[in-house]
């Protein structure tokens, strides 16, 4: 790329200040000759002088013919007194005055040169921060630009998404050899989408890509490209692809593309969205002009990508869709054990079942739970972290920080024990239910006055009618205990309710398990990475009449679960008292201790599942209770 060259005022200016300051010496030293005051006298008295110019201290004229070649004088001039007195001596004078070119030249230099102070340290940080600042290089891109030997991160270091690595493979062994890769006219797509939920690793696994193919690696995120002013998000643009092209081959990595992507519509009652359009259609223009076999590819992620605008998701621009998901039970053994390298591991610590209490983790998830168990043994002076460590840094990451401060009063201690071992008593007489890992009565978080953790033996991707009904039945074991010890209901099972009542609507509202509504999805919410998409009333598409059918079929669901759960609970009471005390003494049931309590617990038999009962939802890891 040609180099621009950029000339600045400010040595032009000084360079027009230095020639008229020699031009004028050079005149006055030319046609101008400086006499004594006393000699002007004698030429004047001579009849030598023809005009005067009589200032403040000079006295400039013209004599009436050259002397010494000169047609001009300047003389000082001599306060008249002392010159009548040293007129008549003989003596040679002349007048002079004190030098204040300094004073007067810094007098105006040094209150520009503090204005311009004031504006670099003060006006202009204030304006930075407001938005205002950098107004000569608005357009420049702010990309991060790391060399191959910054990145200093390789596939090695990322785990849990073998799919996507060797999807992102073929993108590294282009950049490595553009010119052998396409010698059977295949050509590497032009532009690489990751997508995916929050912390499942796609920034990562672009680095990673950069760091393998050895290659510069342009990181920047859409919300640089926008700016209060139009035009400038699509000047970036370009700037990023000219940088880009010049250390070609290389990787342009987008962070948050919904940011700059998002589908172009008509504009909110505020007004218009014209800079961040400008910005998509330039970013298309680019995605359309460059040659991928200049070795240049564009990699993106982003959280949400049912927004992005169509027109950047064709065949041409984004060629490649790449879905980094949450880590399966083997993947989140590959991730502990990458982020196990860099703590001091005890010999008691098993991934494989703490991979087994981490459903639905996600790779920051579990990078971050290997950290709170290093500062959780770090906190008790331990050599090393231990299972303990990681089973607490688990309870405090799902469940929330202890809460030993809060004291409750012997009753509702009771009725705590009471609602979790209801919970902890239905999952282990149901089959085919996650394994209870440990019952505790000890407050947590904000309003958790007790918690149920259950381990899933396998990572679940469909799930029975049957098997809902299970889950709503532990979910409603803790209130079933209530009403069966105490003869009373409490608000400790709010979330429990919630939870159990948003199972059995998406039961009957959108798996079509209900006879009578049919096999019909009345729910056309689309499950995204960052939640599922609400849907508002106006957006309904059945009557009062269903709406009405669809309330009773939930209402139904639970209330039947409930009798069933109150009925496990009622022929196990003797080891529900007895259990319900043993945590009112010690707080906290591993699952050891619970094992050794129900020994001669009464279990369900497994039911026969439904042929229509199969449904496609992952199970993610219960927290069962408040």
């Amino acid at each position: 790329m040609e180099r621009k060259t950029q000339i600045n005022l400010w040595y032009v200016v000084l360079a027009v200040f230095g020639v008229i300051l020699l031009r004028d010496l050079w005149v006055q030293t030319q046609s101008v000759e400086p006499i004594p005051y006393s000699r002007f006298e004698r030429y004047v008295d001579e009849g030598l002088v023809r005009d005067v110019v009589v200032g403040k201290d000079y006295i400039r004229g013209t004599f009436t013919q050259p002397q010494n070649g000169k047609s001009h004088f300047v003389t000082t001039r001599v306060e008249p007194g002392l010159a009548e007195r040293l007129s008549g001596t003989g003596i040679e004078y002349t007048g002079a005055v004190e030098n204040t070119w300094l004073s007067t030249l810094l007098s105006w230099v040094v209150p520009v040169l503090l204005f311009f102070a004031l504006w670099m340290f003060v006006i202009r940080r204030f304006a930075e921060r407001q938005g205002f600042g950098g107004l000569m290089s608005i357009g420049k891109s702010k990309a991060k630009v790391y060399v191959e030997t910054d990145t200093k991160v390789g596939f090695r270091d990322v785990a849990g998404v073998d799919e996507a690595k060797e999807e992102l493979q073929e993108i590294v062994e282009f950049l490595k050899a553009p010119e052998e890769y396409g010698k059977l006219g295949a050509r590497v797509p032009k532009g690489v989408l990751l997508v995916g939920p929050p912390g499942t690793g796609k920034t990562l696994l672009a680095r990673a890509v950069a760091g393998e193919a050895g290659v510069p690696f342009y990181s920047i995120s859409g919300s640089e490209f926008v700016e209060m002013f139009v035009g400038v998000g699509a000047a970036r643009v370009r700037d990023l692809f000219e940088q880009a092209r010049a250390k070609a081959p290389a990787i342009i990595f987008i962070d948050e593309l919904d940011a700059l992507g998002r589908a172009r519509g008509a504009a909110g009652p505020v007004g218009g969205h014209d800079e961040r359009e400008q910005t998509l259609n330039q970013l298309l223009t680019e995605l359309d002009g460059f040659d991928p076999s200049t070795g240049l590819v564009l990699l993106a992620a982003t959280n949400r990508p049912e927004i992005l605008d169509p027109a950047l998701l064709r065949a041409g621009r984004f060629d490649r869709q790449i879905l980094v998901d949450r880590p399966d039970k083997k993947g989140r053994v590959d991730i502990l054990r990458v982020h196990m390298k860099k703590a001091r591991i005890g010999p008691d610590v098993d991934a494989e079942q703490i991979a087994a209490l981490t459903t639905g983790f996600s790779g920051a998830d579990l990078a971050n739970l290997v950290n709170e168990a290093a500062l959780l043994a770090t906190r008790r002076k331990a050599d090393a972290v231990n299972m303990d460590d990681f089973t607490r840094a688990i309870e405090r990451i799902v469940a929330g920080l202890e809460k030993r401060n809060r004291l409750l009063n012997p009753k509702e201690r009771k009725v705590v024990a009471y609602h979790e071992m209801g919970h902890a008593l239905v999952a282990m007489a149901l089959p085919g239910v996650d394994e209870v890992h440990k019952v505790s009565i000890i407050p947590r978080g904000i309003g958790a006055l007790g918690y149920t953790i259950q381990r899933p033996t396998e990572d679940r991707f469909l799930m029975t009618r049957e098997e809902l009904e299970d889950k709503i039945a532990v979910l409603l074991g803790g209130r079933a205990a209530e009403r069966l010890v105490f003869g009373h209901l409490s608000t400790g099972a709010a979330d429990d309710l919630a939870k159990a009542t948003d199972i059995a609507r998406s039961m009957v509202a959108r798996y079509g398990m209900d006879e009578e509504l049919g096999y019909v999805s009345y729910d056309d919410r689309q499950p995204g990475f960052l939640g599922e998409k609400p849907v508002g009333q106006a957006e309904r598409r059945y009557s009062e009449a269903t709406a009405e059918k669809i309330d009773a079929a939930v209402r139904r669901v639970v209330d039947e679960t409930f009798e069933r759960t109150l009925a496990i609970l009622e022929k196990n009471r003797d080891i529900l008292d007895e259990s319900a005390q043993a945590l009112l003494t010690r707080e906290t049931l591993d699952e050891r201790a619970l094992k050794t309590l129900t020994q001669n617990l009464i279990k369900l038999e497994p039911r026969r599942p439904s042929a229509e009962t199969e449904l496609a939802a992952k199970a993610p890891m219960e927290l069962a209770g408040e």
